[in-house]
C-alpha cells in the first residue's frame, strides 16, 4: 500500500484551487472561483447571523450578546479578514469580543491574525485544544509550498499570514455568557479533523457545526481527517437536535437534523466500504474501484481511502 504523507495530504478542492480558480471552475460541487456578491448577513435566529463569502462558500456567523459580538471563523486570509472586519462593524453596533474557530483549516482560521489579541479587536480566540498541532503538521507546511511558489496563487497574501492558534485552547466543553445569552462550545471527536469544536445556542437551538456538515458541497476529506470515526460523531451530534434545531454547516446554506443524519449515513457508508475492502484485501485503489455510485467524487476519496487503511491496519497491530 502506498504510504501515507501527512504533509502532503490535502482535500480534493485544495489540490485543484490553483488551476481551478483561475478557470472559474468547479471542485467537486464546490464553487471555489468567484461566485459574485454571495448575500447580505442572514438571519438565522434572533441574534444569530450568517454571511456566506466567496471563494468556498465560506459560512462565517455572528452571534449577538449583550457583551459583544461572537464571531465564528476568520476566513482565508488576512485581506479577507480585514474585509470581514468592516462588514461585521457596519452591519453591527458592538464590537468582536470572541472569536470561535470551527477547525483548523486554512480557510476557516487564516484571518485570526487580524483580531486576536494586540490587535484593534483584541478578542480572544477560541477552538479546539488540537489545532496548534494541526498547524505545525499540516497547515504550517501547506503555508510554506505556497509561499515558496508564489505562481501558484498569485492573486494570495500567503507572504502576510501569521498562524494564529486560539488563544483559549479547549479540551472540554465551555459555557461561554455574552451578557445575556449562552453559547456552549463543544469539541468532538476526530472526524473531519481531529480539530473539530460545534457551537450551540440553547436559547434559539441553532447548531453551527464547521466542516462537520457541507451543504454546498459534498463533504471534504481534508488534511487530518478520520473517515472511520466522523459518521459515529454526527450520529451523537444529531441524536442531541430536534427537528426543528437550524444548523449551520461550514460550507452553504442552514440546514436541518434530517440533513445531518443524511450525511451521516453517507458517510458511514463510505466508511463502511473502505473497512470492508480492507478486511477483503483490496489495495486502496481497489477499493475505489469496486464502486461506481460513490456519494462523492472519487476523485476526493484517494487521501480518504489512505488514512482509513492506516487506521485499520493500526488496529490490527495493536490487537496482535
Amino acid at each position: 500500500m502506498p504510504r501515507y504523507d501527512a504533509n502532503l495530504c490535502v482535500s480534493f478542492d485544495l489540490r485543484l484551487i490553483g488551476s481551478a480558480f483561475a478557470a472559474g471552475a468547479r471542485v467537486g460541487s464546490r464553487r471555489v472561483a468567484t461566485l459574485g456578491n454571495m448575500t447580505a448577513w442572514l438571519t438565522v435566529a434572533p441574534g444569530i447571523h450568517q454571511r456566506r463569502y466567496d471563494p468556498f462558500d465560506i459560512s462565517i456567523v455572528v452571534i449577538e450578546g449583550a457583551d459583544g459580538l461572537m464571531l465564528v471563523d476568520t476566513r482565508v486570509q488576512p485581506g479577507e479578514a480585514v474585509e470581514l472586519a468592516a462588514d461585521v462593524a457596519a452591519r453591527f453596533d458592538r464590537p468582536v469580543r470572541w472569536v470561535v474557530n470551527t477547525h483548523a483549516h486554512f480557510d476557516h482560521t487564516f484571518g485570526n491574525q487580524v483580531f486576536g489579541p494586540g490587535t484593534a479587536t483584541d478578542a480572544a480566540i477560541y477552538g479546539h485544544s488540537n489545532i496548534a498541532a494541526h498547524f505545525a503538521e499540516y497547515e504550517g507546511p501547506r503555508l510554506a509550498a505556497w509561499r515558496a511558489d508564489p505562481t501558484r496563487e498569485p492573486e494570495r497574501q500567503w507572504a502576510d499570514v501569521v498562524l494564529t492558534p486560539p488563544t483559549h485552547p479547549l479540551v472540554e466543553p465551555l459555557m461561554l455568557n455574552l451578557g445575556d445569552r449562552l453559547v456552549e462550545l463543544r469539541p468532538q471527536p476526530p472526524a473531519h479533523t481531529d480539530t473539530d469544536l460545534v457551537l450551540f445556542v440553547p436559547d434559539e437551538r441553532v447548531w453551527i457545526l464547521g466542516d462537520l456538515i457541507e451543504e454546498s458541497g459534498p463533504v471534504m476529506y481534508g488534511s487530518g481527517s478520520y473517515p472511520l470515526g466522523w459518521p459515529g460523531v454526527l450520529d451523537g451530534l444529531a441524536a442531541a437536535m430536534r427537528p426543528s434545531d437550524r444548523v449551520v454547516p461550514g460550507h452553504g446554506r442552514v440546514v436541518d437534523r434530517a440533513f445531518v443524519e443524511r450525511q451521516a449515513a453517507e458517510l458511514r457508508l463510505i466508511a463502511d466500504r473502505f473497512r470492508a475492502a480492507h478486511d477483503a484485501g483490496l489495495t486502496p485503489a481497489e477499493a475505489l474501484a469496486a464502486h461506481d455510485d460513490w456519494s462523492i467524487p472519487v476523485d476526493a476519496l484517494g487521501g480518504a481511502v489512505e488514512r482509513a487503511y492506516r487506521a485499520l491496519d493500526a488496529q490490527g497491530e495493536a490487537r496482535a
